[in-house]
């Protein structure tokens, strides 16, 4: 230390010269010292040190914080002086923020350790005094005061804590706890009836009722199961009370407990868990009747969305103490029972009567399925809107499946689907589904001549678009082309607006190799006064020249195409088209007409899609492309402001907008002012 005071000294001294000599000198001292200081070498180091590395290195030679040395306590008075400082210091935190809970666990919690306990029942006390209602407080202090087995002191804190905290069942969990462990069970009950008295959760009375049979109490944990069911009138509830009866052996009292329970819990008893536990009860007592009523009662009252689980419990029992017809009569007869009460509530439920009839399917009787279905369908919307029929036409076709299928008779399917065909207001709507069905029915039976009859009935009175299609893929799996062509010839006349059907027809003739026709067919379409979907025709017709390789024609078809519409996917399509045969400079002609066409259009966004791909293209071309002529051409994106107008017509306030302004159609005058704006706000902004 002394060396370090003389270097220091030393320094001092050559500094008080050096500032002599600099005054003296006029600053020639401090201009000296710049020129040391400036970097002659600049050049980056051969070993480059990274802030990884430095850190790296940084934390492996971070020294251990030290420990504090241990304290050893041999003298009383050194003891009594540690005392003191702990405590002051616990004070002085304390009356820093007396509100800090874990220090006064900490400053009690010591003084516990030193065996002060009075001063650690002081800390307590002091602690309940700023925050009584908390729950860590009253429960480190019961358990210092049982750890030290002072047990009429935890008695008497748990006795206050449950009366300023009734709500806190942990509280009244430990205190009962405590008086068993000591062997105070009437002490323990004591504190159980205190409790229940607040109408507690399940838990407290479920913990009352097992301490009673732990000391094989039945009488008394009967009479808490009582007072239970009466505060807390729950099916569980209930469910407890008889299990418990059924464990005690007492058959009788349990029975008596399900039937007040259903005849206390009025509406609330008709669940299925309540019941379901009923009947097994009864089950397992061999009352095979008393089980069986009890089942019918529920799946009476019950409603069949809930009663699942009980309709399987049934079944089961049934099975085992009963015989198969009756399990399905039972169970079929009350079904049929509330279906036919829907049915004469709502008889225009259609989902009602598919129920039923799968019910009467599953059972097995033909002639009830048939009559059911009959009844079904003389069941006829009164409403001659298509939204109406949507759901009954189903009863129908589930009627001719059912025919086919179940009972093998085609010919009761045939006359059901021509009486639905005859009942259908085929003026004012169709079902091309039924047209279909009925055509299929044929193809199954191998009568194509009475197939090709009922599409061609269907496409006489009325022609659907899904008749023509599902007509056309018959014809082409017999591979008969020359109907094909007469049924598409035939759906072009019914919708010569329909774009896939030319597409569909034009691609037939080229899958056949009939170029010249697919041609015709194409022309024919794109020259249609009024199409849905032209975009699809005009492609379909482009891509067919391209894959025959007529690229002459193709760019013919583009450019009429162009004389329609100057749509800026178009133009891009088109120059695409010769970038792929590789005339890149007719497709640079393409751009320059796009982007003349788009001006004229003041299509903005269309015109910078444009310029998008065109720039794509020549930097794709390497040396032989131009980027730097469509780079000029680029805009520029300035945010702008408009008014907004309301529903008035006056303005109500202003938006922002992003813009595009192009070099060749901006004034350079006006261009140049705005410039000038930018450079203005800018500097304004940085400044």
């Amino acid at each position: 230390m002394d060396a370090q005071k003389k270097a220091v000294e030393q320094l001092m001294t050559k500094g008080d010269r050096s500032q002599g000599g600099n005054q003296d000198r006029g600053g020639a001292g401090m201009r000296g010292f710049n020129a040391m200081a400036r970097v002659k070498n600049k050049q980056p180091a051969p070993v480059q040190i990274t802030a990884e590395q430095i850190l790296r290195e940084a934390r492996e030679r971070q020294e251990e914080d030290p420990k504090p040395a241990k304290q050893k306590i041999t003298d009383p008075d050194e003891l009594a002086e540690y005392r003191q400082r702990k405590r002051k210091e616990f004070e002085d935190g304390i009356r820093r923020n007396r509100h800090a809970m874990p220090l006064w666990v900490k400053y009690a919690m010591w003084e516990e350790t030193q065996l002060e306990f009075d001063r650690a029942r002081s800390v307590w006390e002091r602690a309940l005094e700023v925050d009584h209602r908390n729950v860590t407080l009253w429960l480190k202090y019961a358990e210092m005061e049982m750890r030290h087995r002072n047990i009429n002191r935890a008695r008497n804190i748990w006795d206050r804590a449950v009366a300023i905290l009734p709500r806190v069942d942990q509280f009244w969990y430990k205190y009962a706890y405590m008086e068993e462990m000591i062997g105070n069970v009437a002490g323990a009950r004591q504190i159980f009836d205190r409790w229940i008295q607040w109408e507690p959760e399940d838990n407290a009375w479920t913990s009352y009722i097992k301490m009673e049979l732990r000391y094989n109490e039945t009488d008394r944990a009967r009479a808490v199961f009582e007072k239970f069911v009466q505060v807390i009138p729950k099916v569980s509830t209930w469910m407890r009370f008889a299990k418990f009866e059924q464990k005690s052996g007492s058959q009788d009292r349990a029975r008596e407990v399900y039937e007040r329970a259903i005849a206390e819990l009025g509406e609330y008893a008709m669940d299925p868990e309540l019941l379901l536990a009923f009947a097994k009860f009864e089950e397992k007592v061999k009352e095979y009747e008393r089980a069986r009523a009890i089942f019918k009662y529920a799946l009476d009252s019950i409603p069949k969305s809930a009663a699942e689980d009980l309709y399987a419990a049934f079944v089961a029992f049934e099975k085992q103490h009963g015989d198969r017809e009756g399990i399905e009569d039972v169970i079929v007869s009350k079904r049929r029972f509330q279906y036919e009460e829907e049915i004469k509530e709502r008889p225009y439920n259609y989902d009602t009567w598919f129920d039923y009839i799968r019910l009467e399917e599953n059972d097995g009787d033909a002639d009830k399925v048939r009559d059911l279905y009959e009844r079904a369908i003389a069941m006829k919307p009164p409403s001659t809107e298509k939204r109406a029929w949507r759901r009954y036409i189903y009863l129908w076709i589930y009627y001719a499946v059912f025919e086919e299928l179940s009972m093998k008779d085609p010919a009761r399917a045939r006359q059901v689907y021509k009486e639905c065909l005859k009942m259908i207001p085929h003026k004012h709507f169709t079902f091309a589904k039924i047209w279909v069905m009925a055509a299929h029915l044929e193809v199954r039976q191998k009568d194509l001549a009475a197939a090709r009859k009922v599409f061609g009935r269907a496409i006489g009175e009325c022609p659907k678009e899904r008749v023509f299609k599902s007509y056309v893929e018959l014809e082409l799996q017999i591979g008969n082309i020359e109907r094909v062509r007469t049924i598409y010839e035939k759906m072009l006349e019914s919708f010569p607006a329909n774009c896939k059907a030319w597409t569909a027809f034009g691609e037939l003739e080229q899958s056949l190799g009939e170029l010249d026709r697919a041609r015709a067919i194409f022309e024919l379409g794109i020259t249609q006064p009024l199409l849905d979907m032209p975009e699809v025709l005009w492609k379909a017709y482009i891509d067919f020249e391209i894959a025959e390789e007529e690229h002459a024609r193709a760019r013919d078809l583009y450019n009429r195409l162009l004389e329609r519409t100057a749509h800026v996917k178009v133009f891009m399509s088109f120059a695409q088209f010769e970038t792929s045969i590789g005339q890149f400079e007719r497709a640079r002609q393409v751009y320059k007409r796009a982007d003349g066409a788009l001006k004229e259009a003041e299509d903005k966004e269309g015109r910078v899609l444009l310029l998008e791909g065109w720039l794509a293209m020549e930097e794709g071309l390497g040396e032989q492309g131009k980027p730097d002529e469509v780079k000029a051409k680029q805009p520029r994106h300035v945010k702008k402001k408009r008014p907004l107008l309301a529903e008035d017509g006056s303005q109500s306030g202003w938006e922002e907008y992003f813009d595009y302004i192009f070099p060749d159609d901006a004034n350079p005058q006006a261009l140049k002012i705005l410039e000038m704006a930018h450079k203005w706000k800018k500097q304004k902004v940085d400044g």
